[in-house]
């Protein structure tokens, strides 16, 4: 029997929230954004209005302005966002366990036992859950149907806002072969150029080709591809409360003008350093491995690692090693654009193998004021902010 899946995405999620919150924000045309003075300036998400004047999602600030002069920009608040999110995805799980958050504004939901026990159908659950998630919360969303997860995606795409789309084993390869080929799902944007040179343009062109070849040009990829073009997933719908293994923890960012000064490179390190430990305390581990990727303002990026003496989450000893790193693998005085600081192999707190001659007494001892300090101050925040 079929698996009934649904794929639901909120419309214009961070916009919305926003609406939510300043309803005034419903009547002009707005947009969530980074702040430009930051070399982040792209819009996140925007409403509908912003929408009639050609504002897209991804594009500069400046060019959205362009189109709309009277654009009101709004920046982004994602502890407000992952709130909301949750609550939507608690309406979720009042029909299956069964629901696979994809990003905080995504969920797949495998509703296939609960149509007997509910006496209905995958449609009709759709159609009630975009009722519940309006009436409760205020945000719309739309659904996709289908009896795979990569189907019920697309259909969710394939029609916004508000709206229930259904694509069955009849019905999916006249509703999306004819699609570009950068419709499907996991086709990039270099994926479609490498397509495109071999004449595939389109989804059907991808189901309807060799999947031996696509394999051969594109590695598993390309199978994986064929696959999905031709409704061939059987990739199930995770519980909600699985939580996959934290493989890395990192933290990024594009600086409001290039940095030069070791002093300035040390800063910045060390700012990324405190979110790094912050949010590896939060996980429960220790790192093994530190790695910066550095950007300079031509956009040439060089990436480093380096394995640590023994395993840490203090901030002072990410920073060291990254900076460690830029000493060696970066030309003194050569402007930095971005960096960011990786914490990598990781381990559960606890299971590191101390090894205690390498800092001596007294440093073992620093250590452990360090550890205390920052497990102080991580407290203070979880609590206050």
């Amino acid at each position: 029997m079929d698996r009934t899946i649904l794929h639901c995405d909120c419309n214009a999620f961070f916009a919305s929230v926003e609406c939510i919150d300043r309803p005034e924000l419903k009547h002009v045309p707005m947009a969530v954004a980074g702040d430009p003075k930051n070399r982040t300036g792209i819009i996140l998400a925007k409403n509908d209005l912003a929408k009639a004047f050609g504002v897209k999602t991804a594009e500069t600030v400046y060019a959205a302005k362009s189109k709309c002069p009277e654009l009101t920009l709004v920046p982004p608040r994602h502890r407000r966002y992952q709130e909301v999110s949750g609550r939507v995805n608690a309406v979720y799980q009042r029909y299956t366990d069964q629901v696979e958050p994809f990003g905080i504004d995504e969920s797949w939901l495998d509703v296939t036992g609960s149509l007997s026990l509910l006496n209905t159908t995958g449609p009709l659950i759709a159609d009630e859950l975009r009722r519940l998630v309006w009436e409760e919360i205020g945000i719309t969303i739309s659904v996709g149907v289908s009896f795979c997860k990569i189907l019920a995606k697309m259909g969710s795409d394939l029609k916004k806002p508000d709206a229930t789309t259904v694509l069955t084993r009849d019905n999916f390869q006249e509703r999306i072969w004819n699609l570009p080929a950068g419709d499907m799902l996991f086709a990039g944007r270099s994926t479609v150029k490498l397509l495109d040179k071999h004449g595939i343009r389109t989804i059907g062109d991808i189901a309807r080709a060799d999947r031996e070849d696509l394999a051969r040009l594109m590695g598993k990829g390309g199978g994986q591809l064929w696959n999905y073009a031709n409704g061939l997933d059987d990739d199930p719908v995770q519980p909600f409360d699985r939580h996959d293994e934290v493989k890395s923890v990192g933290n990024g960012m594009t600086f409001p003008r290039d940095l030069v000064a070791a002093e300035e490179i040390r800063a910045a390190l060390s700012m990324l350093a405190d979110e790094v430990s912050t949010r590896m305390r939060a996980h429960g581990v220790k790192c093994q491995t530190v790695a910066v990727h550095i950007k300079d303002p031509s956009m040439k990026t060089i990436s480093r690692q380096a394995t640590l003496p023994n395993p840490t989450r203090l901030q002072a000893e990410l920073t060291e090693q990254a900076m460690r790193l830029i000493r060696a693998h970066w030309r003194a005085g050569q402007p930095v654009r971005a960096l960011t600081l990786t914490a990598a192999n990781l381990i559960p707190e606890g299971e590191e193998a101390a090894q205690l001659s390498l800092f001596g007494e007294e440093g073992e001892k620093r250590r452990e004021k360090l550890e205390k300090l920052e497990d102080a101050v991580y407290k203070i925040r979880s609590r206050f902010g």
